[in-house]
């Protein structure tokens, strides 16, 4: 058995909160029928933004992809789950590890580690500037 065909399951972390669940479809495949890059840091971008919204009260933008790692590669039909934790919490912003598990279409319930990223985003005023996150 090749590692590549039949990689390696994991447990889904407990430390970490579950912020999205999603299926990616046809229409977000490449050329060689797996599903963008692109597609992944988008879906990894709106899954990190979830717990830094809960400190900024407001309006944020990211403004650092720290570390994006793709470790397999996405399929249609694959059910992902993105798991996030905050590692940072600064004056003005705040950065997240993002981890996607895959449970591939005809394996359910098995799990695999397709990605992990770190993610920083920045609490914006009405003017675009950072501005300090509430205290409270």
């Amino acid at each position: 058995m090749s590692t590549q065909a039949y990689p390696s399951r994991v447990q889904l972390p407990t430390d970490e909160e579950l912020v999205l669940k999603v299926i990616p479809m046809p229409a977000d495949c490449n050329a060689n029928g797996d599903i963008f890059g692109g597609w992944v840091m988008a879906q990894v971008d709106l899954a990190g933004a979830v717990l830094p919204a809960r400190y900024t009260k407001g309006r944020m933008a990211t403004v650092a992809v720290n570390e994006f790692i793709f470790k397999q590669p996405v399929r249609v039909g694959d059910i992902l789950s993105f798991f996030s934790k905050v590692s940072r919490i600064g004056r003005t912003s705040v950065t997240v590890k993002v981890e996607v598990y895959a449970e591939r279409f005809q394996a359910q319930g098995e799990y695999i580690k397709v990605t992990e990223a770190s993610v920083t985003y920045v609490a914006i005023d009405n003017n675009g500037q950072p501005r300090e996150i509430p205290k409270d």
